[in-house]
């Protein structure tokens, strides 16, 4: 095992430097940039910051005209005041190898328009987008499992019928979609206001109890959880199900029925650690896929200052060293997550040999 896991290890730094390759050149080839974004609040405020640039010329700087749209009316020293002040004096292929040097030592710069580090930004908003990924991970897992296993004993009965129905409707139910109809029913939008719109956290939290505090936080992520958990049933249910259905017809469950063994103890005894692997297994990533991926709708919709919103906006003010630097480190966890799942196939399956396996 110790061999596989340093192939795996090896194999993270290829793969995250196709990764880093390619949405470099996307972004970097993106309109837009904030250098554009610069000339245009230059423009706005009609050369009085240009000035404080060092921009005294008049005539427009016809090689910055000619490299980025709105550069017409500004002088060439200004342009290149403004791409040294976000490293856009330097060729692309030396950007992206000093990236490349700073992150092996996460060293990952200051945001352009924060005035913070990344790594400083992503600390601040990832207790909101943990909180979120973990409580809606646990809720569909505490779920799904014994409904899953439900179905699959009860399996073509009516609760069977009816209950793949309730989960596949709620699986068709965008999730921002749902956030919605949840703030217009329930968060004072046209019906009962019953929950709060905005945040994690009521304004005085700090002066609450622990009890009031516990209250609060949960109070303020119900309309939250209830969105992100919506479409997140079915895909685990359904996978349960067919799991538990593909053990239960086997050999050995019927050799321990003809031993005697009650149903309960077949069951949970027997056929549940077969048909729990993949299910346990795959509970990092899932948990990771809702973590990052799940985030940015519902946290514009609810105001929550987390990672998705933080996404959101970098992508609209193209910050790359806050876009580059979440990529990675997203990324990287990713990686990691991936080889503690399959760890967990050999946790709760000791004959799982990855050794004779390729990466």
């Amino acid at each position: 095992m110790t061999n596989y896991i340093l192939r795996r290890l090896l194999l993270m730094i290829p793969t995250l430097l196709g990764i880093m390759i390619i949405n470099f050149l996307i972004v970097q080839s993106a309109p837009g940039g904030p250098v554009e974004q610069m000339i245009f609040q230059l423009e706005s405020h009609e050369g009085t910051t240009a000035s404080g640039l060092g921009g005294g010329g008049s005539e427009a700087g016809s090689s910055g005209g000619a490299k980025y749209r709105g550069a017409q009316g500004l002088p060439p020293e200004v342009i290149a005041k403004i791409e040294a002040m976000y490293g856009f004096d330097k060729p692309p292929l030396q950007r992206f190898w000093e990236m490349l040097v700073n992150y092996s030592q996460f060293q990952f710069g200051d945001s352009f328009f924060r005035n913070t580090s990344v790594l400083t930004l992503i600390v601040e908003k990832m207790p909101v987008s943990i909180s979120l990924g973990l409580w809606s991970t646990l809720i569909i897992y505490l779920i799904s499992i014994p409904l899953g296993i439900q179905k699959a004993v009860k399996h073509g009965s009516r609760f069977d019928v009816w209950s793949s129905a309730t989960i596949i409707i709620g699986y068709a139910i965008p999730g921002f979609l749902f956030a919605i109809i949840l703030i217009v029913l329930f968060a004072g939008g046209s019906y009962w206001d019953v929950f709060p719109l905005r945040g994690l956290t009521s304004s005085n939290f700090d002066s609450l109890s622990l009890l009031g505090k516990i209250k609060d936080y949960f109070w303020h992520l119900t309309l939250p959880l209830l969105a992100y958990t919506i479409g997140g049933f079915a895909t685990l249910t359904m996978l349960t199900k067919n799991s538990f259905l593909d053990e239960i017809n086997k050999q050995y469950v019927q050799t321990a029925r003809a031993k005697g063994l009650s149903e309960s103890k077949v069951l949970y005894g027997h056929v549940f650690r077969n048909a729990m692997l993949i299910i346990i297994s795959g509970f990092p990533a899932a948990f990771i896929g809702i973590f990052f991926t799940g985030s940015l709708l519902i946290e514009v919709i609810f105001s929550l200052d987390g990672l998705g919103l933080l996404a959101f906006e970098s992508v609209q003010t193209r910050d790359y060293p806050v876009i580059f630097g979440t990529l990675f480190i997203f990324t990287l966890i990713g990686l990691f997550v991936k080889l503690l799942s399959d760890l967990a196939y050999v946790a709760v399956d000791p004959r799982i040999n990855f050794e004779t396996q390729d990466v």
